[in-house]
């Protein structure tokens, strides 16, 4: 079996909702596993010398090209060799974290991750998303709709016409009810999402790991 990749980006280290859940998720795998910490090693954020390096003879970059590119194909190749894929990506201000944007902005490129004539090369591989958020955002609460985290990342990241990967969401919500007053009377609520996306990471890791297996 090949590795799990496993991008994590939250920026509050043990205490982040996202990463205990994922660590749920880490548990049941059984694997190989390439981790990369974008809070704590974030990667630069897509420059003119890195996109005009995918359409310019390796022969022919700059300096700034050719390092921009290297970066480029380290990651690129990173995300290809996976079998699995597991993102921990916070809601931040309605949606995702600058530096996992600066992660994809780096590896969505056309004909290398991107097919726009076919599939693409990782298509129909497991994804897990985690995204912990401080309110809630489903139908009905105050918030529904203002969620521009989830429906982004399930359109990109699992799209046919995207990288098209097998994507499953698991949303721990009102991460914020234990600290926030205004939410204390949400702390059941809270309590017992953080239980369902412990239960669910843990189930699709087995899940995940006996279908590849197989």
């Amino acid at each position: 079996m090949s590795y799990l990749l496993h991008i994590d980006s939250s920026s509050l280290g043990e205490a982040s909702v996202s990463r205990q859940v994922a660590q749920s998720f880490r548990d049941q795998w059984q694997g190989p596993v390439v981790h990369r910490d974008l809070a704590a090693s974030p990667v630069p954020h897509l420059t003119a010398a890195g996109i005009t390096a995918r359409i310019t003879d390796p022969a022919q970059h700059t300096p700034e090209q050719a390092k921009a590119a290297a970066l480029q194909d380290e990651l690129i190749e990173e995300f290809l060799g996976a079998g699995a894929y597991l993102f921990t990506v916070p809601m931040y201000n309605l949606s995702m974290p600058s530096v996992f944007k600066a992660w994809l902005d780096q590896i969505v490129v056309s004909e290398r991750t991107l097919n726009h004539t076919g599939a693409s090369p990782v298509a129909g591989r497991p994804a897990v998303l985690i995204s912990a958020r401080g309110g809630g955002y489903g139908p009905g609460t105050p918030k529904e709709g203002l969620d521009y985290l989830v429906p982004t990342l399930e359109a990109l990241l699992g799209r046919d016409d995207a990288l098209g990967l097998d994507v499953t969401t698991v949303t721990p919500e009102l991460t914020m009810a234990p600290v926030a007053a205004a939410l204390a009377a949400l702390l059941p609520l809270y309590e017992a999402s953080l239980a369902a996306a412990h239960d669910q990471a843990r189930s699709l890791a087995t899940t995940i790991v006996t279908s590849r297996a197989a």
